[in-house]
């Protein structure tokens, strides 16, 4: 495969790859393809949370298990208020 570019992108693949962070001009575009299936992948996962029904209700008891499970104290802050406000907001209190 051969890419043409515009000289002042050449300059700047030029420029990433020998300040050290590259090997070589594949190596820094085979990375920038990943980073772009990547971030495809989380926009198609976004989407198929957003399509998908409402599975639990983020309320003090979602977040106090969640809390648990991930092994980390009470929130100071007001967290579980402000998500459980934003639920409510959008219609999705029982």
């Amino acid at each position: 495969m051969n890419v043409s570019l515009p000289a002042e992108l050449k300059q700047y693949v030029d420029e990433r790859t020998s300040c050290g962070s590259y090997g070589s001009n594949s190596e820094y575009l085979r990375e920038l393809i990943r980073h772009d299936q990547a971030r495809e992948n989380l926009r198609e996962m976004l989407l198929e949370g957003a399509r998908s029904p409402i599975a639990a209700r983020a309320d003090k008891p979602f977040f106090a298990d969640m809390r648990q499970r991930l092994g980390i104290g009470e929130v100071a802050d007001g967290g579980d208020e402000q998500a459980q406000s934003a639920t409510e907001s959008r219609g999705h209190v029982e």
